[in-house]
């Protein structure tokens, strides 16, 4: 099969003489297959990482399609909207398109929180071909009258997912009602759950489907391994992992991953009250408040930070020695996101996966993906033998049988006290740290 070039692709001439002086040959697999579906004017909904080179594969059909108008936006009107996260991808898009548009004349322009509004209002005043915005800020323009979305014939919403789990989905349904129907619609997410795919469903109309599978391979230099342990003890079996590395390596740093933002909060939140110096950094914290939070875990002040998947794209900090999978992902390739956080630049590090009963299945999900077995370790306190054997004899999980009730609860919520059932355990067990 031939490999397709730039060159073939009916992108504009300027664009193409863009692509040839900057050496851009051949196109990453999301621009392949996307650029011809936009340049049909379809719309499109695009499961792919960052890094996969995505930002042109919607840059340069935009981009192709002003330099065939040959003429500049009336007043007041904006022809593109594009709805980013943060400021700071905002500014990389805009960048981006800098870049491919060279040779093109037109508007771009930048809405964000964080600045004075008068330089972004003075720009919609005079018309912009592309608008690059955060939800926030331009719901406040639109509120007050200052920005008219009712030119728009392409939309772009960029990082899906990472927008609901920073809280904007309210916000995005409220920008899109002010939009024309007539239009086009990209929507690009790194991750496909439920309430990704039904925000889609309202936005697209029998859009082209692309999935962009991340490679899947896992460092070298990383020992990966997995702790069966019963759900109610992972704290437990947390404090002690932690405890012992506090003493013995300090100034080595600590990513934990928690499924949800709430137990993020949450787990920072104990670890903190057992004395260990955390932070959590998830969609509910403004971008502000994360980049303080990654200052303070970069510079070690806090060597524990506990995160969500979403919340912690982008995060490159060296000296992560440890990743702890506190809850196992839901979707397999959020695995190797995740540990590939350590052993950075030859560096070695270790990731650790907290298995319960209910996790198997997502284990065996892991495993398929990376084609490799998870190294076992029985060597702690909070061993689960009956979570072991289950996954041995091929138990796919589910609800975990071995769960124990939550302290103070029953099926009716009436309390109750009594003895907590101690763990089964198998191996040599490893002294439990000081202060753990």
């Amino acid at each position: 099969m031939t490999e397709l070039n730039f060159s073939s692709l009916p992108l504009a001439e300027p664009l193409q003489r863009a692509l040839t002086v900057k050496g851009y040959t051949q196109p990453s697999p999301i621009q392949a297959r996307a650029i011809p579906v936009l340049l049909e004017g379809r719309d499109l909904l695009a499961c792919a990482q960052t890094g996969t080179g995505k930002t042109a594969a919607f840059a340069l059909p935009i981009l192709h399609r002003i330099a065939g108008l040959n003429r500049k936006p009336e007043r007041g009107t904006v022809r593109t909207l594009i709805l980013t996260p943060t400021r700071e991808l905002a500014g990389q898009v805009a960048d981006s398109f800098h870049a491919y548009g060279g040779n093109v004349k037109f508007r771009i322009g930048l809405v964000h929180g964080g600045v004075s509004q008068h330089p972004q209002v003075r720009a919609l005043q005079n018309g912009l071909d592309v608008l690059v915005a955060t939800p926030g800020r331009l719901l406040d323009l639109m509120e007050q009258g200052r920005a008219d979305l009712s030119g728009i014939s392409c939309f772009v919403l960029d990082e899906a997912d990472r927008m609901l789990d920073m809280g904007f989905i309210n916000d995005i349904r409220r920008i899109a009602k002010k939009l024309p129907a007539a239009r086009q619609t990209l929507f690009f997410s790194a991750t496909m759950g439920p309430e990704i795919s039904k925000l889609a469903a309202t936005l697209l109309r029998e859009p082209a489907e692309i999935r962009i599978d991340p490679q899947v391979t896992t460092a070298e230099k990383i020992d990966q391994s997995v702790l069966f342990v019963q759900q109610n003890d992972k704290h437990a079996l947390l404090l002690d992992l932690l405890g012992s590395r506090m003493k013995d390596n300090r100034g080595e740093l600590n990513l934990i991953f928690s499924r949800t933002k709430h137990g993020a909060r949450k787990l920072a939140e104990k670890l903190n009250r057992a004395g260990i110096r955390t932070d959590a950094i998830h969609g509910n914290k403004s971008q502000a408040a994360r980049l303080k939070t990654l200052d303070r875990f970069r510079e070690g002040r806090t060597p524990v930070l506990v995160a969500t998947d979403v919340a912690a794209r982008g995060i490159d900090v060296r000296n992560i020695t440890l990743v702890v999978n506190y809850d196992l992902p839901m979707e397999a390739d959020s695995y190797v996101h995740r540990i590939g956080r350590t052993a950075r630049a030859g560096a070695s590090g270790r990731a650790v996966s907290f298995c319960s009963g209910d996790e198997l299945n997502l284990l065996r999900s892991v495993e398929r993906l990376i084609k490799q077995t998870v190294r076992v370790d029985e060597d702690h306190d909070h061993h689960s033998e009956a979570v072991a054997a289950r996954h041995r004899e091929g138990d796919r999980g589910g609800r975990d049988p071995t769960r124990k009730p939550r302290a103070g609860r029953t099926g009716r919520g009436r309390s109750f006290s009594g003895p907590r059932g101690k763990p089964r355990f198998r191996g040599r067990r490893r002294p439990r740290a000081a202060g753990a």
